[in-house]
């Protein structure tokens, strides 16, 4: 049943994917003289139709989640429209765009020259096949296998950038946000997506995973992580909170001298580092899930403990993020 609901999802956004490309991407990058991309065109093409469900999901269901059962009123309407353009920005393909121009490149170069070294590609699915027989051979499996190991990698990404001090210079961008929603999830500096998405893009390759499940597994992450940031009451009850991340166990992470701070490291540590599963927040003990609902930001922007100033605008924020990061004062 779940397989042929994937399925048919699958078929539909394909025909709308294929329609929106020939219709308006091909015919735009022709005309921009961009001819020689159109392949690569239409996986764009993909990620922007993504985007723009996405949109639409934050839109009407989250949104009125957060209209029902908000936890504090939204009073700075400046702050969350910079995490709106952060959202748009990331949503919409546009980093993933600057990636291809960028990036991608030296990652097609290094992959094609292990290659030809002689290195082979390991097949993740194809590893576990045996252990399940017969159940491996369902789409639903494979993409919650694929959902676990990225989640795993990328608790061990967030702990990095709670662990290392020039990384928190880059990372505190994104809980500097007082007014946390669910448009707070892309507020981030620059570089450190581009290392976090270099670290996933490098592991996707490894693993062999297929660009139609990765595009599913980054979608299904971004959505749920759309939750977990809304400024939403709710939390899933004693058994299902060590499931699934909820907006409560991850606001914990995002509380003034609580979430990201442990005792005698300053703002380096934390609790409650999993995206998507707390399992891994279990297994290694970083995980705290008292019922509660703090204000959300950095000890030091307290007046206070000195009123650090993270920025008010999108360049403002990221010029601050750099210097934190690599300036003499972080």
């Amino acid at each position: 049943m779940i397989d042929s609901l994937l399925l048919a999802f699958t078929d539909a956004f394909g025909r709308v994917q294929q329609a929106l490309f020939e219709g308006v991407v091909q015919p735009l990058a022709f005309h921009l003289g961009l001819g020689n991309v159109v392949e690569d065109a239409f996986d764009a093409t993909g990620w922007l139709l993504v985007g723009l469900l996405q949109i639409v999901v934050l839109l009407v269901v989250i949104g009125a989640l957060e209209r029902w059962r908000p936890v504090e009123p939204v009073t700075d309407r400046r702050a969350v429209r910079t995490d709106v353009l952060y959202t748009l920005i990331h949503r919409l393909g546009l980093f993933r765009v600057g990636l291809f121009f960028a990036v991608d490149p030296l990652f097609d170069e290094a992959f094609g020259a292990a290659r030809l070294a002689g290195l082979p590609t390991w097949q993740f699915d194809e590893w576990f096949a045996p252990w399940w027989p017969g159940v491996t051979d369902s789409a639903w499996f494979s993409f919650v296998a694929y959902l676990l190991v990225f989640d795993f990698v990328d608790y061990w990404i967030h702990r990095g950038q709670h662990q290392f001090r020039w990384w928190w210079g880059l990372h505190s961008l994104h809980h500097s946000q007082r007014q946390m929603t669910m448009w707070s999830d892309n507020r981030n500096h620059l570089l450190d997506d581009l290392i976090r998405d270099s670290v996933i893009v490098i592991v996707a390759r490894l693993i062999g995973i297929p660009p139609g499940q990765f595009i599913a597994v980054v979608a299904c992450t971004q959505l749920l992580e759309s939750l977990s940031h809304a400024n939403l009451r709710v939390w899933f009850g004693t058994v299902f909170e060590r499931v699934l991340v909820s907006p409560r166990f991850h606001r914990l992470h995002h509380s003034i001298g609580l979430g990201h701070e442990t005792a005698g490291q300053g703002t380096l540590g934390g609790h409650n580092f999993a995206v998507l599963f707390p399992v891994w927040d279990v297994l290694f003990r970083t995980g705290n899930f008292e019922v509660r609902y703090d204000p959300t930001g950095i000890r030091d922007q307290l007046p206070d403990a000195g009123g650090r100033e993270y920025g008010q605008g999108f360049w403002h924020q990221q010029w601050l993020g750099l210097r934190r990061a690599f300036g003499r004062k972080n």
